[in-house]
C-alpha cells in the first residue's frame, strides 16, 4: 500500500488533535473529491515500517486524542489488507485512543458480507474504528454546515455501538 500523506497534529478529520493518515487508492472517484491524486493506488510513498513508526511515535503525547483514516479510501481491499496488521499493533499500543475512518463505501451495503469491498479483512479492520463517516462524497448535498463530513448522504456512525448492537448508531446528525 501507499499513502499520500500524512498531517500531525490535525483538527479538521475527527475530534480533537489527532494524526491523519490519507492511503492512496480509490475507485469511487466522486465527483467534486477534493484529493482526486489519491485515486492513484501508486501515488505517493510505501506504507513502510518506517513510516509506520513515525506515526505510532506521533500518537504518543496525551494531547493527540486519535488516528484518522482517510484516502483515497483505506477500505479498498488491497488497503484493507496493509492496514488491519497496522491498526491491530496501534491499538495495542494505544488503546486509550480513539481512531476515526473515512469511507466512500456504505457500511451497511458495500462493507458487510458480499458487499462490494468485503473481504476477511474487513471486519477486523471495522473492529478498530470508534468513528466511521461513511457514503460517497455527493457534490450536489455539500454543506460547509456539516460536522466531519462534505455532503448530506454521509454518515457519522458511532462504529463501536453500530457494531454491538446490530443496528447503525449515529455519532452525530
Amino acid at each position: 500500500m501507499n499513502y499520500a500523506g500524512i498531517k500531525y497534529c490535525d483538527i479538521a478529520n475527527g475530534t480533537g488533535c489527532r494524526t491523519v493518515l490519507f492511503v492512496s487508492g480509490c475507485r469511487n472517484h466522486c465527483k467534486g473529491c477534493f484529493q482526486p491524486e489519491t485515486w492513484d493506488f501508486s501515488y505517493g510513498k510505501p506504507f513502510d515500517e518506517s513510516v509506520q513508526k513515525e506515526i505510532m511515535d506521533s500518537l504518543e503525547p496525551d494531547y493527540i486524542q486519535g488516528l484518522t483514516l482517510l484516502g483515497g479510501d483505506p477500505f479498498e481491499p488491497e488497503n484493507q489488507k496493509a492496514l488491519v496488521p497496522f491498526m491491530e499493533s496501534m491499538r495495542k499500543c494505544y488503546p486509550d485512543k480513539n481512531v476515526w475512518a473515512y469511507t466512500g463505501y456504505v457500511l451497511d451495503k458495500d462493507l458487510i458480507p458480499g458487499g462490494r469491498v468485503y473481504t476477511e479483512c474487513t471486519k477486523p479492520l471495522l473492529e478498530t474504528i470508534d468513528i466511521l463517516v461513511d457514503g460517497p462524497y455527493v457534490e450536489a448535498e455539500h454543506s460547509i454546515m456539516l460536522k466531519f463530513r462534505g455532503s448530506r448522504n454521509q454518515r457519522v456512525i458511532d462504529l463501536k455501538q453500530t457494531l454491538s448492537q446490530n443496528t447503525i448508531v449515529l455519532a452525530m446528525d
